[in-house]
């Protein structure tokens, strides 16, 4: 049977109050919503799962997280479906609260690929860009400007777990954050559809085992720009190649997640 049956609890008020940012600032909690980013959570940042919140049937569809939790000494609550709906209308019968992070460029050792996302602003595209970039093997993410924020709960829904597989860390000043990636051995090449650098045309000179100038497989950072106005040139200028992707058909462009995935790729190809 579950144990919580109140909606109007003070602990489901507690939780919901979580989709704020000035709460989650303050207290430090976010909220991952959904059994994939769950069960993700609890694999590989048990020690930051504070709560684990799951109706009896998503208990029972569940198990392996159940399971997970339990094993880590995380403590599950079995909930009421309205408890749960009034926490989170997308928890899908399975919601945790998870203690927030802090990491730091100079944490990242020998990365090879990083993505830099300058002034995104949606909370989906960030989120995709982040598992994009897991799946490419990328070293780290980092949003820089005035990016959305990490722990939106938008954005955490869409890293279908990423979010816990790779550092990914925020930092309010792209200048800085070009400095330290470069300090790490990057390239800084920006994607941006005035490039004068044509991504095939790079992945062919890759391919060729003797290229010449911009090499993809160099360890880099991808710059990639806001979803409306992309990068300002200022932030262009500070890159050491600007590279664009070919539009073979009538689109007038690609939007940003979409285009993340193609440098990404082509860099992780390359490098491979």
């Amino acid at each position: 049977m579950p144990e919580l049956t109140n909606p109007r609890a003070e602990r489901v008020r507690s939780v919901r109050a979580l989709a704020g940012r000035p709460v989650r600032d303050r207290r430090g909690l976010f909220l991952v919503e959904g059994p994939q980013p769950v069960r993700e959570a609890v694999r590989h940042m048990p020690e930051r799962v504070r709560d684990l919140y799951l109706t009896v049937g998503a208990a029972e569809r569940y198990p392996e997280i159940l399971a997970a939790a339990r094993g880590a000494d995380v403590p599950v609550w079995l909930s009421a479906s309205e408890v749960l709906d009034t926490m989170s209308r997308d928890a899908q019968g399975v919601l945790a609260v998870v203690r927030t992070w802090s990491s730091t460029i100079d944490e990242l050792v020998h990365p090879r690929l990083v993505a830099v996302l300058a002034a995104v602003r949606d909370p989906g595209n960030a989120g995709t860009v982040i598992r994009t970039a897991d799946a490419a093997g990328a070293s780290a993410v980092i949003l820089a400007g005035a990016s959305v924020d990490l722990f939106n709960p938008k954005v955490v829904r869409s890293t279908a777990g990423s979010l816990f597989h790779l550092p990914v860390m925020r930092s309010g000043d792209l200048p800085e954050v070009l400095v330290s990636v470069r300090g790490l051995g990057l390239q800084v090449l920006a994607a941006d559809g005035g490039g004068a650098l044509d991504l095939d045309d790079l992945l062919d000179a890759a391919a060729s085992d003797a290229p010449a100038g911009t090499d993809l497989r160099a360890p880099t950072a991808w710059l990639f720009g806001n979803e409306a106005w992309g990068l300002p040139a200022e932030d262009v200028a500070r890159a050491d190649g600007v590279v664009r992707i070919p539009l073979r058909g009538a689109a007038e462009s690609l939007n940003l997640a979409t285009a993340a995935a193609l440098c990404l790729y082509a860099s992780a190809r390359a490098q491979r």
